[in-house]
């Protein structure tokens, strides 16, 4: 509030200075809303400068005063790609937090960073790619198939649950004030959208009216009606053969007749030119960017709309329809504040201090804490008891990609697992052992069991950072790294030194685990859209293994090592471009590996495997081809052989075994649901995920998250990932018997419910109904409870089984009771019919009460009929 009221008062000192604002150096007319400076604005431009600016590396205009502006920023769970952030769990896995008031949170603190990282450049000067404040998140598609790699973005299968994060993130990211966002929110991508990867440029989606309209379409609209989301990214696909970012009716009837959108639309990067390459809609790019621009979309991510002057010059397109999109695009960076005289910015005092500070840190630690999911606890095993020594074996036990996942920001202390469960439970408790790698052909980090420096005085590898590239001179900085596994994106590899211009050569002893083949591999994570890559060079015993000058074409080599005498090992970096951090890696003999697990499980009172996925095998576009995998995709969900392979190996030691998943989605742990005593899903947590593990596994903190997707038995379960009907899929469609259901997790306590009640047993079509029940927590724990709210629409055969209606996550001690409330809007009560209409409809109804579905969860019923008819807008 006190943002509000300054801004209200420094907006009434502006006009009372004669109501102009300033942007560069000239003076336009002050609007509530930007439009008047950017039509005023437009107006001095020529038409080769307006389109200039409809690209989404928007150029300066220096005779004019305007800076240069890159459109594209991201911040899916934290500012990405941008240096040193506060790294929050993967959406997925806040989406499992069932928290709308956290993803506000969430969202808050992403948009200060980007005001943070934005005011230290300068709101006058150029803002180049991922330095802005129009942040392209959240994703909230349906995650409708498991089998999809960027599912992981999502916040889950249900439309009601995705749509409720989704505001609660997008005002969390736009602030309270609407004249002034603190930054602005871009959901994405509308509208029908989630793979395969393979197939996504050219792909045509035929949905049907009903699934569009029940499933596809209603968290994009609460992302506006509620969100007031300031943008909107349209899709790579098409509906029905007009490509997304070409459809009037979706981008114009629906998006901003319907909903009442008043923002702007950017596409999807190269979706323009897709049109044209891919989906062959038009001829040419002139012909496609009409049609684009003509339909909505007013701002190209790419470079197609620089075929607007043919456009124009053809009669493809009248310049009036780009002077729309410009009024859009600059009422938009007049609000965020490029206009602003000295003095008038709300957010000028947020500065670098407020970069992962303190309280976001902690939030990002509650954040991975609310996520975490108990599937499974026979016998009491959780929590674990203290003085318990703990074999702690799997690929995900010690990594850092499977703490950031992707779209990330640089975590500046992360903390994996390996070590959170250390610090909390005293590293002399812990043994440690690999055991895997995520996948057959899928390298993983070199983990510290097996480096050595050469004295053996540490675990680890001595590095030597120079600030200099050809390794002359002293070392700027000498240190022991532990692992080489490190995401230095935009950010110094050490204190004192620069970010852009380093050398590091890492040297010591590598000791196999036992005889056999050996793959070693050095993974750069390249900067995709810049030349000059960093080279790599990799040493054995003197020998010169790996030779890659940036190419990723000599990443890796093979060695045989005939016992397990340690080699001498040299690993060097030149860093001068881009590229944003380096992995030493391995593939080692399945057969030495889980030896020196079950070494390490033989000394142990109880094993805690760290099994699942990494950003390695699942993502988007991925160039990965392991059996399971395809493209960023899956073909196969159940838990790769190898770790299967593992897990049964240790779990024949009769020991308890605790399983923790990490993943971005579902994964079939039948075995694991059969044999192992608890099993824990921890996601991609972000950078405070191995504390947060840790202490839920010791009972620091009782785990309440709930999972926002179905966990099926098998890939045979699922229909065709090519197809975006929705029968078959998810809890609202899916008739068989599912692993583990959407809306499904444990607790440390007990929960009961008292019999629900409504406002009203008959209620007139168009009407709100309360419904309430009193919950408590009967056991001996505090705790935290999902309570949600199902809808069956018994009287209709299109309805899906049940469907989410309301949700809330609440706190109760032991012994301690609470009356919830909701009130359901006709929306909530509503169906939609085979033709897409939406309506209240006559009939029965009942309402489940509970923490998940009415056949998992305890929980209370209750039922009701509605009389009369009323029609919703779509």
């Amino acid at each position: 509030m006190k943002t509000f009221r300054v801004t209200l008062i420094l907006r009434a000192l502006l006009l009372g200075i004669g109501g102009v604002a300033v942007f560069g150096t000239h003076a336009f007319p002050l609007a509530e809303d930007g439009q008047a400076q950017a039509e005023a604005l437009i107006a001095k431009m020529t038409l080769a400068e307006k389109i200039s600016q409809t690209q989404s590396g928007a150029p300066a205009i220096p005779r004019l005063g305007v800076t240069a502006y890159d459109w594209w920023s991201e911040g899916l769970h934290g500012i990405a790609r941008n240096g040193y952030a506060t790294v929050f769990p993967q959406a997925i896995g806040l989406a499992a937090s069932w928290d709308s008031s956290l993803l506000n949170q969430v969202g808050a603190t992403i948009s200060v960073e980007a005001r943070a990282k934005f005011n230290a450049v300068g709101a006058t000067r150029d803002h180049a790619r991922y330095r802005g404040l129009t942040i392209w998140s959240p994703n909230i598609n349906i995650f409708r198939d498991p089998r999809w790699g960027r599912g992981q973005e999502t916040y889950g299968e249900d439309p009601y649950l995705t749509g409720q994060l989704a505001v609660g993130f997008i005002r969390g990211i736009q602030g309270d004030d609407p004249d002034h966002p603190r930054a602005i929110a871009t959901p994405k991508h509308l509208v029908v959208h989630s793979g395969p990867e393979s197939g996504r440029h050219g792909f045509d989606v035929d949905v049907s009216p009903y699934d569009f309209a029940s499933t596809y379409t209603p968290a994009f609209r609460a992302a506006i009606t509620e969100g007031h989301a300031g943008s909107v990214m349209c899709a790579y696909n098409a509906l029905h053969g007009v490509p997304a970012c070409a459809d009037d009716v979706l981008l114009t009837t629906l998006l901003r007749h319907d909903w009442g959108f008043k923002g702007y639309v950017v596409s999807d990067c190269d979706a323009v030119d897709d049109m044209t390459r891919f989906h062959y809609f038009k001829s040419d790019n002139a012909q496609s960017s009409a049609a684009a621009i003509q339909a909505g979309t007013d701002l190209d991510c790419g470079n197609a709309y620089a075929e607007l002057l043919d456009a124009v010059s053809m009669g493809y397109v009248k310049e009036s329809v780009i002077d729309t999109a410009l009024t859009r695009l600059f009422s938009a960076r007049y609000k965020l504040g490029e206009w602003g005289a000295r003095g008038s910015d709300p957010y000028a005092s947020i500065g670098p201090d407020q970069v992962d500070s303190p309280a976001h840190r902690q939030l990002a630690l509650q954040a991975a804490l609310e996520s975490m999911v108990l599937l499974k606890n026979a016998h009491g095993t959780l929590p674990l008891r203290d003085g318990m020594h703990l074999a702690v074996i799997g690929p995900n036990a010690d990594t850092l990609e499977t703490l950031e996942a992707n779209y990330h920001g640089t975590a500046r202390a992360p903390i994996t697992p390996l070590q959170g469960l250390r610090q909390r439970l005293g590293a002399r408790y812990i043994g440690y052992a690999q055991g895997a790698p995520i996948a057959d052909g899928v390298p993983v980090p070199i983990p510290e069991t097996a480096l050595r420096t050469t004295a053996h005085t540490e675990t680890g590898l001595l590095g030597e950072y120079f600030d200099r590239l050809d390794f002359s001179g002293t070392p700027q900085v000498t240190r022991t790294d532990r692992v080489i596994d490190f995401d230095w994106d935009h950010v110094a590899p050490a204190d004192g030194m620069r970010a852009d211009r380093y050398a590091v050569r890492w040297s010591g002893e590598l000791t196999p685990p036992g005889p056999g083949d050996y793959t070693l591999a050095v993974h750069v994570d390249r900067c995709f859209d810049c030349t000059g890559h960093d080279p790599v060079r990799l040493y054995i015993d003197g020998r010169l293994a790996i030779d890659d000058d940036g190419d990723d074409k000599h990443m890796q080599a093979t060695l045989h090592f005939a016992d397990t005498h340690p080699h001498a090992v040299r690993l060097e970096l030149v860093h001068s471009g881009q590229d944003q951090g380096i992995r030493l890696q391995w593939l080692a003999p399945a057969q030495a590996q889980q030896a020196e697990a079950e070494a390490v499980v033989q000394r142990a009172d109880a094993v805690v495997a760290f099994v699942g996925l990494s950003p390695d095998v699942e993502g988007e576009e991925l160039k990965v081809d392991a059996p399971g995998f395809s493209g960023g995709d899956r073909t196969d969900i159940a838990l790769p052989v190898l770790q299967r392979n593992l897990l049964e190996q240790v779990a024949a030691s009769g020991k308890p075994l605790v399983v923790v998943l990490m993943s971005g989605s579902a994964v079939a742990l039948n075995w694991a649901k059969a044999h192992a005593d608890a099993i824990l899903v921890a996601w991609y947590p972000g950078e405070s995920g191995g504390l947060a593990v840790a202490q839920t596994l010791a009972g620091d903190y009782n785990p309440g998250g709930r999972l926002p997707v179905t966990f099926y038995r098998s890939t045979n379960d699922l229909p065709p990932f090519v197809s975006y009907a929705m029968q078959g899929r998810t809890y609202r469609y899916f008739t068989g018997t599912p692993l583990y259901p959407f809306g499904y997790g444990l607790s440390y306590t007990h929960f009961a419910y008292s019999k629900p009640e409504v406002s009203t047993a008959e209620l007139h079509a168009g009407a709100s109904l309360t419904v309430s029940a009193t919950v408590r927590n009967e056991g001996m724990h505090a705790g935290d409870e999902v309570v949600q709210v199902y809808l069956d629409a018994m009287d209709s055969a299109l309805a899906p089984r049940h469907a989410l209606v309301g949700f809330r996550r609440i706190h109760l001690a032991a012994g301690e009771s609470r009356r919830v409330r909701f009130e359901l809007a006709p929306r909530q009560l509503s169906s939609v019919d085979a033709k897409g209409d939406r309506a209240v409809e006559a009939g029965h109804y009942r309402l489940f009460v509970g923490g998940g579905q009415p056949e998992d969860s305890q929980g209370v019923t209750t039922a009701f009929a509605v009389t009369g008819h009323e029609a919703l807008s779509h």
